[in-house]
């Protein structure tokens, strides 16, 4: 019989609670945008800021996850 090597499951979890965290960040930053951009038409009395903010919180919230996992990656 040949000896196994024991698993190291530490690097596992470290990835999955990495990769769970990406997912609050992106739903956290879309959110956050989103309010900021309601404000921001109920302050200036505007109605196209909070779509503009919230596509831009999404482009940036995809910008951070691909940075993020390129960096698990390496």
């Amino acid at each position: 019989m040949s000896q196994q090597k024991p698993r190291n499951d530490s690097n596992l979890v470290r990835t999955a609670a990495s990769l769970s965290g990406i997912a609050i960040q992106m739903g956290a930053t879309i959110y956050l945008g989103n309010l900021l951009g309601g404000w921001l038409d109920e302050k200036f009395q505007k109605t196209f800021l909070e779509d503009t903010i919230t596509l831009l919180a999404v482009f940036l919230s995809i910008y951070l996850v691909i940075k993020k996992v390129m960096a698990l990656n390496k």
